[in-house]
């Protein structure tokens, strides 16, 4: 039996969603162990106050929880 816990990260980018999802993925996993699935949850656009145009991605993340032995 396993139990599994999931919590929301936002990446961002200013080159693709693509990009700001792996940002998210890879900052989680240093700090939690055992990633199971990503799953991309919604995608937006913000313009910055110069125009620049920043991506962020929403993504859920599922890790196992560990045993207290």
């Amino acid at each position: 039996m396993s139990v599994y816990r999931v919590i929301d990260v936002v990446g961002t980018s200013t080159t693709s969603w693509e990009e700001a999802a792996a940002d998210a993925i890879n900052t989680a996993r240093q700090s939690v162990r055992d990633l199971r699935v990503a799953e991309v949850v919604k995608q937006d656009i913000h313009v910055g106050d110069g125009g620049e145009l920043i991506y962020r991605t929403k993504i859920q993340l599922s890790f196992k929880y560990e045993s207290q032995a």
